[in-house]
């Protein structure tokens, strides 16, 4: 028999609120995280907004965050929902000042835990890019009369302005890596980029570690940060983003007719999974079970999804038979629910092809049109909201949806919180390059 999987903490970096417990009461009352963009000057660019983490210090949660100073967001956010996430689950002590899990020449943890058996994995985008020095050693180096990089001299500038500490971090592994030697964590040490899927991927992967045998405990989640000159240019350059400048908190607006692009975010969620024996072995309190995990390729095209929606239809579908579900034990889906054209409308198709008439039965939401996409974060911070949403038995709207389109016809909880008291909620994360991922939590 494989081994269950118990969701024992929980922790959130997001654009309304740095605890999850905050967050979710902030999505209940539909609130907007989304405002003009202030990381840079985006004055010049079609879309000027997006939904930014605010008022953020690492050093609330970390005793000396210097170590990490030369860290891209990426790497401070998934810190400080780790941290928070391992002391929710009583593997830190409540104190926004933890020592490490494994301190040297300890062969077990302050809580009786081998730190060999504790893990990582994490959903992690890039991290920072160093946009101004890039640029700087660009305009040095470039030489008008011939058209071109002069090599010695952008070395010389590169020598000068480029920093190893924030070369370094721009590496995928560092953060997951960052994680394990802040807190002491000595076990599988992992990171996934599967664009908008990672954070569920992530989740998803470290829970079969579990089942297997591999950890007892896995750190699990996604963190992300591209709201930079580079990645707002990019999903610009794609056509997905919102131009709605005018009415920033309005722009985010899931399967709703008038919509035109999703809305940048950035953050991180982080969810301590454990194998539930050894959850109850220790008195750890129990969240929710993870109970379902499936994963497909649309092996279609990078940017759009499989307009029939059918490799989505074979995700959710693997997910309910992991769980040992049918589909009408279901009872809320957060859907991956850009806000763009195509996703929306297909995601929509996908469920009522999985869901049959119970589709039109089960409330579904998109908590991006409050915090906007955040990207490798995204599944992970919509996996903590599926965990409290079946704790308190509220369901967070979908705002913004004010014109009803006929390709989207299901019940999208508009525009208020709902009170629904649900044993099984799935969650979806439909990433670029046609990566699907599935997740079911279960009360």
């Amino acid at each position: 028999m494989r081994r269950r999987v118990a969701i024992t903490g929980l922790g959130v970096v997001s654009p309304l609120g740095h605890e999850p417990g905050k967050m979710f009461d902030a999505l209940c009352g539909g609130k907007s995280g989304v405002g003009p963009i202030t990381h840079f000057d985006a004055s010049t660019f079609p879309t000027r907004f997006a939904a930014e983490v605010r008022e953020f210090d690492l050093g609330r949660y970390l005793p000396d965050p210097s170590p990490y100073e030369h860290c891209g967001p990426n790497t401070h956010f998934a810190l400080a929902a780790a941290q928070q996430a391992l002391c929710d689950a009583k593997l830190l002590p409540a104190s926004p000042h933890p020592r490490p899990l494994s301190p040297i020449g300890r062969e077990e943890t302050m809580v009786g835990i081998n730190p060999e058996r504790i893990g990582v994995y994490l959903g992690c985008g890039e991290g920072t890019q160093d946009f101004h020095a890039l640029i700087s050693v660009v305009a040095y180096s470039y030489r008008q009369s011939t058209r071109a990089i002069e090599g010695r001299a952008m070395v010389e500038k590169g020598m000068e302005l480029y920093h190893p500490g924030r070369e370094y971090a721009q590496e995928l592994h560092t953060t997951p890596g960052h994680v394990a030697e802040c807190f002491g964590l000595e076990g599988p040490n992992y990171n996934c980029l599967t664009s908008c899927a990672a954070g569920n991927q992530a989740i998803g992967e470290a829970a079969q570690m579990i089942r297997r045998g591999d950890a007892d405990v896995m750190v699990a989640g996604g963190t992300h940060s591209i709201v930079h000159p580079l990645g707002v240019t990019g999903f610009i350059r794609l056509t997905a983003l919102s131009t709605r400048n005018d009415e920033p908190a309005k722009a985010s607006r899931p399967f709703d007719q008038k919509r035109d692009g999703f809305v940048m975010g950035e953050g991180a969620g982080i969810l301590i999974l454990e194998d539930m024996e050894h959850a109850r072995r220790r008195g750890a309190a129990i969240y929710a079970e993870l109970s379902g995990y499936g994963v497909t390729a649309d092996a279609f095209r990078v940017t759009d999804n499989h307009p029939e929606g059918r490799n989505a239809v074979l995700c959710m579908k693997a997910c309910l038979a992991d769980a040992g579900l049918a589909p009408e034990d279901i009872g809320y889906i957060n859907a991956h629910g850009t806000s763009t054209q195509l996703n929306d409308k297909v995601e929509t198709l996908a469920i009522k092809k999985t869901f049959g008439d119970h589709g039109y039965r089960i409330p579904v939401s998109s908590t991006k049109s409050m915090i906007g996409h955040l990207i490798g974060a995204a599944g992970a911070v919509e996996a903590v909201v599926c965990v409290l949403a079946l704790r308190r038995g509220v369901l967070p709207p979908t705002i913004n949806l004010e014109f009803p389109d006929p390709d989207c016809d299901l019940d999208y909880v508009p525009n208020q919180a709902r009170e629904v008291r649900a044993r099984h909620a799935l969650s979806n994360s439909f990433g670029f390059g046609g990566q699907n991922v599935s997740l079911i939590i279960s009360a």
